[in-house]
């Protein structure tokens, strides 16, 4: 039923593509032989609109991996810099979230390790929707800030790393092979949030995969009980997008997306001082409108990466500057 119903979206999708195309047509033919320029102005505006949708409905086909349509968990880690990396590590979920949003998905929050003064050291967040997976597997990576830091006294500026890890939320047509004698579980106090029961007993589940040193952790849940049913789903996940990485990077002989937090491994730069631009070393695309991007505008990177990672090639020179 599922394949059925995202087959069914895809056909109306094209048919309502090809009707709207057909209509605006007709429309600015009629306006330029009637002299209409506002007529002819309204329907090429249409026209560019339908342009955008039908590239991004053609980079949707090329998610035709076996976990594209798939589930996505989403992991911010703050890198060393304490507060100042920490509030980025906070800014970036808070852009993925609304990202989120915008396209209809929505987000369960799995686990949340708040900073000493401000921000998260971590948190965790799965985000449900046909595609999710699909589309944010590009965000994997180190991202970098440069501002003029609230928390420096002096108002110099900073320059702060937090990393992003995407992995599919499996289900139980896919197979993991994971042994219980591989994993090492420990109980602890959930943090954060959630009333004195949270606090004072040991519901949060903490796994890690000893021959990977793959590590998951959960506490959205008072019962322990569901944090550890979650938990084992979350590293199945793990290990299967690790397999994914690899067969990707055996093919493509590439390096892995995760790295150190640091200089000379980020994806993205996000400058706010001195001058205004986020701009993806990947692919080349930039931008100056740095709060529509903080604000979950991410589609122009995730889909120039995408169509890099389908037809090849290097980064391209594109920059919008509106």
């Amino acid at each position: 039923m599922q394949e059925r119903t995202a087959l069914e979206d895809q056909l109306k999708s094209i048919g309502r593509i090809e009707q709207e195309l057909d209509d605006n047509v007709t429309l600015l033919e009629l306006g330029e032989a009637e002299g209409d320029a506002k007529v002819v102005a309204e329907a090429e505006e249409a026209l560019a609109k339908l342009k955008a949708d039908a590239a991004r409905r053609e980079l949707e086909a090329l998610l035709a991996g076996e976990a594209d349509p798939l589930d996505s968990y989403l992991e911010v880690h703050a890198g060393a810099g304490g507060t100042e990396s920490q509030d980025w590590a906070e800014m970036l979920m808070r852009m993925y979230t609304r990202w989120a949003e915008q396209h209809g998905y929505k987000v369960e929050w799995i686990e949340e390790t708040q900073g000493e003064e401000a921000g998260l050291k971590s948190a965790t967040v799965q985000i449900k929707g046909r595609n999710a997976y699909g589309w944010l597997k590009t965000e994997n990576g180190v991202h970098r800030l440069v501002r003029i830091s609230p928390y420096d006294s002096n108002a110099r500026r900073h320059t702060s790393f937090a990393s992003v890890n995407v992995y599919p939320v499996i289900d139980d047509r896919i197979q993991v092979d994971l042994k219980e004698s591989d994993v090492r579980i420990d109980t602890l106090r959930a943090s954060g949030a959630g009333g004195q029961h949270v606090n004072k007993t040991e519901s949060a589940i903490r796994m890690t995969h000893i021959p990977t040193n793959i590590v998951v952790y959960c506490q959205n849940d008072r019962s322990q009980h569901r944090n550890r049913a979650q938990a084992w789903d979350m590293l199945r996940a793990r290990l299967y997008e690790r397999e994914l990485k690899n067969r990707e990077e055996k093919a493509a002989a590439e390096n892995a997306a995760k790295t150190d937090i640091g200089w000379g491994h980020q994806i993205r730069s996000y400058v706010l001082q001195p001058y205004q631009m986020v701009k993806d070393l990947r692919t080349g695309v930039s931008t100056s409108d740095t709060t529509g991007v903080l604000n979950g505008d991410l589609d122009r990177f995730m889909e120039a990466a995408l169509a890099q990672r389908a037809f090849g090639g290097g980064p391209e020179t594109v920059e919008d500057v509106d």
